[in-house]
């Protein structure tokens, strides 16, 4: 695939790792603003502020964002599961900012790397495999993957371990992929036509935002999986 220009690139000359350190240089931006947004309402006087904004803020923002998501994990998870936000609404945000970066003229296209999307995915593979281990026992968590059927456990066993850990190879190439190849769009139809270049790019916005929403969403589902059974036992 054709690396478009980044600034970055005129200190680091490799590719993968210039949207390494992007992505470094990001989750840093993202946890300053976190402190930021976090000290603007840490007591219950300041929150009042933010009740009825009174102007656009980066609280307001966030508020929003967090309303928003949150509403949207409820109905999946439930109510009862917010606490699982915390972790579904970061790697929402950081896969969307990463994801219209690599829009942005000049910025290292993040998530067309396979080596930081497969982090990405195993972050979230460990994460929704360890609630399910905290949530029903280790012994309760490897038991559901047996089924029902006491005869075929050990078959039905190896088919469900290994369709789980494919899991992150379906996270990351979907994400690596649409991404790549939504790129590779932008760049194919700005050479034929400045005009039709234009369009792909602002339909480049939808797309960054699609899958960060679809790689989000397929977390929040395993950690349903993953999560459900002593409920169901």
């Amino acid at each position: 695939m054709h690396e478009h220009f980044s600034y970055i690139g005129l200190l680091v000359k490799d590719p993968i790792l210039q949207k390494f350190y992007t992505a470094i240089i990001l989750v840093m931006v993202l946890i300053l603003v976190e402190f930021y947004v976090s000290r603007k309402v840490s007591t219950e006087e300041k929150r009042k502020n933010y009740i009825i904004p009174k102007r656009f803020s980066l609280v307001g923002l966030f508020d929003f964002f967090v309303e928003a998501f949150v509403h949207y994990q409820d109905g999946i998870l439930g109510v009862e599961n917010r606490k699982y936000a915390p972790f579904t609404g970061s790697v929402f945000l950081f896969l969307l900012l990463a994801n219209l970066l690599g829009l942005v003229p000049g910025m290292a296209a993040i998530t067309t790397t396979v080596t930081i999307n497969l982090a990405v995915a195993l972050v979230a593979f460990i994460y929704f495999n360890s609630m399910g281990v905290k949530v029903n026992g280790l012994c309760g968590y490897l038991k559901h993957f047996a089924g029902p059927v006491i005869g075929l456990a050990p078959l039905i066993f190896c088919i469900e371990v290994f369709s789980t850990s494919l899991r992150v190879l379906t996270l990351n190439l979907r994400l690596y992929w649409n991404i790549s190849a939504d790129h590779l769009l932008m760049s194919s139809f700005m050479d034929l036509s400045p005009i039709l270049g234009v369009v792909t790019y602002f339909l480049g916005f939808f797309v960054a935002f699609v899958q960060a929403f679809v790689f989000t969403t397929l977390t929040i589902v395993y950690i349903q999986l993953a999560t459900q059974h002593s409920e169901e036992e």
